[in-house]
């Protein structure tokens, strides 16, 4: 592993915050591949435009990196251009911002097409600033930490050719983009409904994904690392009711989430958008969560998906105290455990619940020659009751107002073809 020492600038009073994502900063450093050896932290009631740091500060850690032989210094911020050249003059080791960071855990994690080519240009994007003949060359960076991906070979290029490369791969994500906005379509004509995964990185998504979905498919992969999940994942899920619906795993936010990145992944992102509901886990044993909660809900904001309907579940129950768990009770939060399945049935009726709430009740025929649209009504709501009648069965029955439309059509359809 990698040493390294991470930095943070706070402002007065920035208190309890500054050390949760120091904090995290070290946590993104392991998972990245390294190991912080060194904290260093400076008050002061402004950056320096020049180094961010005070220069005292700066020459500091140059010496520190010297004795302690540390391969990478991490600041927990995004730097200028300007701010990372100067600093990198003058220490012996790479200068890796928070931004560069988490560009090179993404870079590490895509695994699909559309995963890598999002990386690469949110990587290209960061970079095309700071290629210029004097710093562009990045001769100080001998692999490892903030120069893997699949931007990796671009490092060295000029700033006309990588406008060229982020021009190809704007247009390959637009077109991969309208091949997921098909396959989207594709599942909205499907009845059953959506509920996409959001919350904090590592709050226990893929893990409650595993734990719930009922399809022969195989686990996604679950781990105890930030951004363990990049490329989002649909599985079915079966209601106490009988019912089916689809649950997809969405990449885990985070404090300070590189714009390169928002704009980068945001056809990815649409999944949650484009939900019928949203999950949103929360990791109950972190202390940080109600600010997590927070980050998650802005960035939701800046989709446009803050106002669909949501449920807050608060997970990782099995690392809490029962004073704790007392406490959520005492407020009313729904607590489970993926891991351990505490709790799961009762999340499984919260959700049947909230899915019920928007179906609509109806007694219709349906005629015996269309006794294959039963199944409709049994995997995407709910049969009340089944009355046999003149010309098919007398059918009491909740659906959606998207599969009543369905049903209509359907049966419209067979009424022209008996016709003709």
């Amino acid at each position: 592993m990698e040493r390294a020492a991470v930095v943070g600038v706070w402002a007065k009073g920035a208190g309890p915050r500054a050390e949760a994502s120091l904090a995290e900063l070290k946590r993104l450093l392991e998972t990245a591949g390294g190991t912080a050896v060194r904290d260093v932290v400076q008050e002061r009631p402004r950056p320096d435009p020049a180094t961010l740091l005070g220069r005292g500060k700066v020459e500091e850690i140059a010496n520190l990196a010297r004795q302690e032989k540390l391969s990478a210094v991490v600041i927990d911020a995004e730097l200028s251009p300007t701010q990372q050249r100067n600093l990198q003059e003058i220490v012996p080791a790479k200068i890796i911002d928070r931004t560069r960071l988490i560009l090179d855990i993404f870079a590490q994690r895509a695994r699909t097409r559309e995963g890598k080519l999002q990386v690469e240009l949110a990587q290209l994007n960061y970079m095309l600033p700071r290629a210029t003949e004097k710093f562009g060359r990045f001769e100080q960076q001998t692999g490892g930490i903030g120069t893997r991906g699949p931007g990796e070979r671009k490092l060295e290029i000029s700033q006309r050719r990588i406008r060229d490369r982020i021009a190809r791969l704007r247009q390959d994500i637009e077109t991969v983009g309208r091949q997921r906005a098909l396959r989207r379509e594709n599942r909205h004509r499907t009845p059953l409904p959506l509920i996409a995964l959001v919350g904090y990185t590592n709050a226990g998504k893929s893990t409650l994904l595993n734990a719930l979905h009922t399809s022969p498919a195989p686990d996604v992969y679950a781990d105890d690392r930030l951004f363990a999940t990049l490329d989002p994942t649909t599985r079915r899920v079966k209601l106490p009711g009988g019912r089916m619906a689809l649950l997809v795993d969405t990449v885990g936010f985070i404090q300070n989430l590189p714009h390169h990145l928002v704009a980068a992944f945001r056809a990815t992102l649409e999944e949650a958008r484009d939900a019928d509901l949203l999950l949103h886990v929360v990791d109950a044993a972190d202390p940080a969560a109600p600010a997590h909660a927070d980050v998650v809900i802005e960035v939701l904001t800046e989709l446009g998906a803050a106002e669909l309907p949501r449920i807050t579940i608060h997970n990782k129950a099995d690392a809490l105290s029962p004073a704790q768990r007392a406490q959520h009770a005492r407020r009313g939060d729904v607590l489970i455990s993926a891991r351990t399945g505490l709790g799961l049935p009762a999340l499984l009726r919260v959700l049947e619940g909230r899915l019920d709430a928007s179906l609509e009740e109806r007694t219709v025929l349906l005629p015996h020659a269309r006794r294959d649209l039963l199944p409709l009504f049994y995997a995407a709501g709910r049969v009340l009751g089944e009355t046999p009648a003149p010309g098919g069965t007398r059918l009491r029955a909740m659906l959606g107002a998207d599969n009543w439309g369905r049903f209509e059509r359907a049966l419209i359809e067979k009424e022209k073809g008996t016709q003709r």
